[in-house]
């Protein structure tokens, strides 16, 4: 079964997000905090990472950042997801490693499309 963290504080987002990767039969692990999200990539490799950009603490810029220099992590796509959407939020995500961008809210087949893009 494929894992995807979901690491976002907005519960609605979640909850759509969710539902999206559920149907596919995804397991989905949620974290609240870029400081949660480290502690669960501490020990565990989910296939894919959704993250929100405005998170409590730590930044999901940082949080991308982090993700992309540890040896254990840096092959896993991330995915950023939110409502920043300006060329500039765009280019920093990506610049930060990002995978891809989607802004928020996340259109089913455009997240379908990015997801089957990135975890064959």
């Amino acid at each position: 079964m494929s894992t995807a963290l979901i690491v976002e504080d907005v519960q609605t987002d979640l909850m759509i997000l969710t539902s999206y990767l559920e149907t596919l039969g995804w397991l989905v692990i949620s974290a609240n905090s870029g400081e949660d999200a480290l502690t669960y990539l501490n020990t565990h490799q989910p296939d894919i990472v959704f993250l929100d950009i405005v998170l409590p603490g730590r930044s999901g810029f940082e949080i991308c950042r982090t993700i992309k220099t540890q040896t254990d992590t840096k092959k896993i796509p991330v995915v950023m997801c939110s409502t920043k959407n300006t060329d500039m939020d765009r280019f920093w995500g990506l610049k930060q490693g990002a995978d891809f961008y989607l802004a928020k809210p996340v259109e089913r087949h455009k997240f379908l499309e990015v997801l089957e893009k990135l975890v064959r």
